[in-house]
């Protein structure tokens, strides 16, 4: 990484020296927008949730131990985003994660949106974003015993204050935005913003001078507009083939990521009657994409790590001012 007229860029270099790091975002079906995690939401937040549900609400244990046994047959260690309260609903989840020598971030306390997926004006203060993803990191570092180094927005709805509330909460990355040409989550026109590993402006999500948070984006594929392909649904909708196609295009531009969930390879339907807003949003999930992630795994052009070895060499780059 250079600096360059106050901008910090990573050069794009040798496309085979660049890594690809593999997340997995912790949550549940009713951590999703449509239950608990919107405004426009069944429940008015997840503790709403359990105060009214009685039925069974573990969709996550059992994939998530697939998720694992599969990172284990390839020798991959990953990131896991996890939602706080996931300690406290899922006894020995996280440290099962733990065990297996992967790294822990974090996903907000509850998976509630910071700000509003229409407006994207604040949908709450400063400080009571701070207090709540406090709690969330101590949270997890009591569990994992390293300090937590990361951060993912709930459902990727992001803003540039979040990111100085993050830096000041001891956070040294975060790992949110997608640039791309069908939506934009965040409260900046994320118009100097591409694929590789950035450091924001203050109180922006535009490239800024180098700070004490890095910015890591989701890939998109460029072919005239920019396509999401950073996973997820995209992943489940259009398999291993576009991710791929994305993540090798990202990586000519530098390290670059991509996402799923254990629950995207659940094979049980999930509880119905919440999904209105948006209702196909869990097709296409269980043994195929479970498939789908084997195979992108298999690659042996791509260099697969945690997030935090990407932060680590990207330090490295910059102390050095190499490539």
């Amino acid at each position: 990484m250079v600096e360059r007229n106050g901008r910090v860029e990573q050069r794009q270099g040798d496309p085979s020296e660049h890594l690809v790091a593999v997340t997995i975002d912790i949550e549940d079906w009713y951590h999703g927008p449509s239950v608990t995690g919107a405004p426009y939401g069944a429940f008015e937040d997840v503790s709403a949730f359990f105060a009214k549900w009685n039925d069974r609400y573990d969709y996550l244990s059992e994939p998530t131990r697939d998720i694992l046994d599969l990172l284990s047959q390839f020798d991959i260690r990953a990131t896991f985003f996890v939602v706080a309260d996931v300690l406290e609903n899922y006894p020995g989840l996280v440290e099962s994660i733990v065990s297996k020598g992967h790294e822990i971030a974090c996903h907000g306390l509850h998976h509630a949106c910071k700000i509003d997926p229409t407006t994207k004006q604040p949908l709450l203060t400063p400080h009571e974003f701070m207090e709540r993803t406090r709690h969330a990191k101590q949270a997890l570092e009591s569990v994992s015993g390293r300090t937590v180094l990361g951060y993912r927005a709930p459902s990727a709805f992001v803003a540039g204050w979040m990111l100085d509330c993050l830096e000041d909460l001891g956070f040294q990355y975060d790992s949110s935005l997608c640039a791309n040409s069908l939506f934009n989550k965040t409260d900046s026109q994320l118009k100097g913003v591409g694929t590789a590993p950035y450091y924001p402006a203050r109180n922006s999500l535009e490239p800024g001078p180098s700070r004490e948070i890095l910015e890591m984006p989701m890939p998109h594929l460029r072919a005239i507009l920019k396509f999401p392909a950073s996973g997820g649904p995209f992943l489940r909708f259009f398999g291993a083939r576009y991710i791929l196609m994305a993540l090798r295009q990202a990586r000519r531009r530098g390290d670059t990521l991509f996402y799923f969930h254990p629950i995207d390879i659940c094979n049980e339907p999930f509880p119905g009657g919440f999904t209105k807003k948006r209702p196909l949003y869990w097709a296409a999930k269980g043994a195929r994409t479970r498939r789908q992630i084997g195979k992108i795994l298999t690659q042996r052009d791509l260099r697969f790590c945690t997030c935090q070895e990407m932060l680590d060499r990207a330090h490295a780059r910059l102390e050095e001012g190499s490539p």
